[in-house]
C-alpha cells in the first residue's frame, strides 16, 4: 500500500514554469483533485500532458463533501494529486483540511515545490523581507479591515498579502490613514504573466496609484514597522529598578543605554526627572 497524496504548485501565467515533477505526476497520478478541472485540463494539455486518472472537483464549496473519499483513496494506495488554479495549495486555496485529515491517518503526504505569488512578490518587493509574515486576504469590510491594519501598526516583519482589485484601492486609503502614508510597500500585478508589474513606494503614492483603478491579480507586500528610536526619559523608570535592587546610578544607566542613547543622556534624564 504506498498511497500519498501530493500537493503540487502549478504556474500562476507562465506555462514554462510548470516543473518536470507536476508533469510526471499529472500523467500518472490515480486521482486529481483540482480547484478548477477545466483549468487543469488545459494546463495538462498546454504541457502535452494526458491525464490517465480520475478527475474530480476539489473547491472551497465541495470541499468537506470531497474529504472522505479522498482520505480513502490514498488509505486504499492511490495517489491523490491536489492542483489548484494557481500557485501552491493550501496557501489561500484549498487543502489544508485535506492534509489535516492525511496526516490525522497518519498517511503519507508530500509536495511538488513551485510558484507561489507569495514568495516572489516577496523577492520583487524591494523591501527587508528576511522575517515576513501572510496574511492572506484582508476583511472585506472597512471596520474590520481597519482593525487588521491596526495590528500591522507595530509589527516589525514584512506582510504579503492578497488583495482584490476593486477592493485595493480602499485598502492602501486605509493603510495611510492608519500605517502613515511614509510607510513603504509594493503592490506586484500579474506576477509571471504578459502585463506583469510592480508598483514600488510609499503607501501614500501606492494609495493615489490605485484610486485610478486596478486590474488583473494582486499581492501586496507591506514594509515591516521600523523601531522607535528610545528617549532618555523613557528610560528613567529601568535605571530606578536597577538602582533599588542596589546597583550604583552610573552603572544602572550604561546597563540601559542603546545606541541612540548614551548614559551620558540617560544619567542627565534620571537627575532631571529626580529634580521633578
Amino acid at each position: 500500500m504506498n498511497g500519498c497524496l501530493v500537493l503540487a504548485a502549478t504556474p500562476m501565467g507562465e506555462v514554462r514554469d510548470a516543473s518536470d515533477r507536476l508533469r510526471e505526476a499529472l500523467a500518472t497520478a490515480d486521482v486529481v483533485a483540482a480547484e478548477d478541472t477545466r483549468r487543469t485540463r488545459h494546463l495538462a494539455t498546454a504541457l502535452g500532458v494526458t491525464i490517465t486518472g480520475r478527475v474530480v472537483s476539489f473547491y472551497d464549496q465541495v470541499e468537506t463533501a470531497r474529504l472522505p473519499a479522498l482520505v480513502e483513496d490514498v488509505a486504499e494506495g492511490r495517489t491523490v494529486l491536489l492542483v489548484t488554479d494557481a500557485g501552491m495549495p493550501s496557501v489561500s486555496d484549498p487543502g489544508y483540511r485535506l492534509v489535516a485529515a492525511c496526516v490525522a491517518r497518519d498517511l503519507p503526504v508530500t509536495c511538488l515545490p513551485g510558484p507561489s505569488a507569495v514568495t516572489t512578490a516577496l523577492a520583487l518587493s524591494g523591501l527587508p523581507v528576511e522575517r515576513f509574515c501572510f496574511d492572506g486576504f484582508p476583511p472585506r469590510k472597512q471596520g474590520p479591515r481597519r482593525a487588521w491594519l491596526e495590528t500591522l501598526r507595530a509589527e516589525p516583519r514584512a506582510c504579503a498579502f492578497f488583495e482584490a482589485p476593486h477592493r485595493l484601492a480602499d485598502t492602501l486609503a486605509d493603510a495611510v490613514e492608519i500605517l502613515g502614508g511614509e510607510r513603504r510597500a509594493a503592490v506586484c500585478r500579474e506576477l509571471t504573466k504578459t502585463y506583469e508589474e510592480v508598483r514600488r513606494g510609499s503607501l501614500t503614492e501606492l494609495a493615489h496609484w490605485a484610486a485610478e483603478g486596478v486590474r488583473g491579480e494582486i499581492t501586496v507586500v507591506l514594509e515591516g514597522a521600523r523601531p522607535v528610536a528610545a528617549r532618555p526619559e523613557d528610560l528613567v523608570g529601568e535605571v530606578e529598578r536597577l538602582v533599588a535592587d542596589g546597583a550604583r546610578l552610573k552603572d544602572a544607566c550604561a546597563t540601559v543605554a542603546t545606541d541612540g542613547v548614551s548614559k551620558r543622556e540617560v544619567y542627565e534624564a534620571v537627575l532631571a526627572s529626580r529634580k521633578q
